[in-house]
């Protein structure tokens, strides 16, 4: 079993194991060995970082890893994690590494990594890098130490890429659009590429000081958002997450709009314009009941995945499927991206309204969702709760009471101590007692 790497990379709370510096520069000298053995030539890695204060810490200990294995090492600053995936390929490096921990506290922090094609790494070579971290890595020759270097336009080239994915010559003017860059990595990359697009841009979260990501603002935290659309009497709004690859959309009456209506949207849409390869939308097991239910009323088909933006996208990739994500705002679009992209996802929904000349709130309401009710339990070190017995009893007595009514998952989330409990069913008091029985159940596990 994989005792670093989770859902999204490895993540936890900075300072704290596994996320500390000197483990840090164990993964660096590890990941610089494994592609230094699987490339020749000369050997570069690009290191992106959202606005996290460990972020310093974790960029000088991850360089050292590298350039100790004769890796060169390019830092890009600031820049959002689809940057990263983007900047990789084009600046020919073997490797590419995002430190951010997403959407969670300041405190958290978290390392990504890209292969040489932009993609995030398998399973398999994560189990690699495990493998050789655990194992020890023999460091390059004294001259054959890898050298480091800033790249200051590293973020102007992705604003680039972002904008060239739109129409020649669309614009925005006269669009008034409030957008939540969650005090992280997009707090200048966002309101920059809107403002160029001609768009008029009222900026939230974009004062960074090292502790204040994701607090009160940004993807996860919509409400600071929806209260200055409606007083703003704006669009739109968009909200990102730390590392801005999810996206939450508000609409002008201040309503929350999530991924799964965003998705259903694109789908129909690039369907409609025999854009859509392979018939189908991409989705985790989280995706609404009522997104399924409004592809296969359009002959369309949702293909679910594991939980994860990456499991989305190996999904994508086997069944060469181009559009995909997840409920909490990942949207991925293969045909621009190697990941998820929330500023380039937000584009695409201004291109819809700009297109049909619709309000946002006509556009965010694709389908009715099924009643769907999500509550998490934290566990402590050591503790497994899903395998007490009771907590079993209590799960298979809730899928045999929803059989023919709605969905049940119960999963461990991949990225911190939460056991998530999630149902689907039309009956809105069935679904409040069969979550909060398992809930009861799980919480007197982990007392």
């Amino acid at each position: 079993m994989r005792k670093l790497f989770g859902t999204d990379g490895i993540r936890g709370t900075a300072n704290t194991f596994p996320m500390t510096a000197e483990l840090a520069v164990m993964i660096g000298a590890a990941v610089g060995r494994h592609f230094r053995n699987e490339r020749g030539g000369v050997h570069r890695v690009v290191i992106g970082k959202d606005t996290r204060l460990s972020g310093y810490m974790f960029e000088n200990a991850l360089t050292a890893g590298l350039t100790s294995t004769g890796m060169n090492v390019l830092l890009l600053g600031p820049v959002p994690t689809p940057a990263v995936g983007l900047l990789t390929p084009s600046m020919r490096a073997d490797l590419g590494i995002m430190i951010s921990a997403s959407h969670n506290p300041a405190d958290d922090n978290g390392i990504k990594f890209f292969g040489p094609d932009g993609f995030k790494l398998s399973d398999a070579v994560e189990a690699e890098i495990e493998a050789l971290v655990e194992a020890g890595v023999r460091p390059a020759q004294p001259h054959n130490i890898g050298r480091a270097r800033r790249v200051d336009d590293g973020r102007f080239r992705y604003q680039e890429r972002v904008k060239s994915t739109l129409p020649n010559g669309l614009r925005l003017d006269g669009m008034k659009v409030v957008v939540d860059c969650a005090n992280g990595a997009a707090y200048r990359a966002a309101p920059e590429v809107l403002w160029e697009l001609g768009a008029e841009v009222i900026p939230l979260g974009v004062a960074p000081d090292g502790l204040n990501i994701n607090d009160g603002c940004g993807s996860t935290k919509p409400q600071t958002a929806a209260e200055a659309v409606v007083r703003h009497g704006a669009d739109v709004g968009l909200c990102l997450d730390g590392d801005a690859d999810r996206i939450i959309l508000i609409d002008e009456t201040g309503q929350v709009a999530d991924g799964d209506q965003i998705m259903a949207l694109l789908a129909a849409r690039w369907a409609a314009e025999d854009r859509l390869r392979g018939g189908a939308l991409v989705a985790t097991v989280m995706s609404n009941l009522g997104l399924e239910r409004f592809l296969e009323g359009r002959g369309l088909r949702l293909e679910r995945s594991r939980v994860g933006d990456r499991y989305v996208v190996e999904a994508m990739r086997a069944g060469g499927y181009n559009l995909g994500g997840e409920q909490s705002g990942h949207i991925v679009m293969t045909d621009f991206a190697t990941t998820g992209d929330g500023l380039m996802a937000g584009l695409q929904f201004l291109c819809e309204m700009v297109r049909t000349g619709a309000s946002a709130s006509s556009l965010t309401r694709s389908f009715e969702p099924v009643p769907q009710l999500l509550k998490n339990v934290r566990y402590g070190d050591g503790q497994q709760p899903l395998e007490d017995v009771r907590v079993k009893a209590a799960i298979a007595e809730a899928e045999g009471t929803l059989v023919g009514k709605g969905r049940l998952l119960i999963r461990k989330s991949g990225t911190e101590p939460l056991i998530r409990v999630m149902a689907e069913c039309e009956d809105e008091t069935l679904l409040l007692q069969v979550v909060d029985g398992i809930v009861a159940e799980v919480s007197a596990a982990t007392a």
